[in-house]
């Protein structure tokens, strides 16, 4: 049987990693969107995209 993923269950350095990740990717995300509009670039839009999607997980604890 396949035991279920908690937050709970993870290790300590990984909890630290996801604390950061929740409280930079907001940040960049509006700096790159900002960025986007003034230099719009093929990869600017997927990595803005891409932030989004990160942004989105973090929030809704997907991540």
């Amino acid at each position: 049987m396949r035991r279920r993923f908690t937050t709970h269950s993870l290790q300590p350095w990984l909890k630290q990693v996801r604390l950061v990740a929740v409280q930079v990717v907001l940040p960049i995300t509006i700096f790159h969107g900002i960025r986007t509009i003034f230099f719009p670039t093929t990869f600017d839009v997927l990595l803005l995209g891409i932030l989004i999607l990160i942004a989105c997980a973090v929030h809704l604890d997907w991540f």
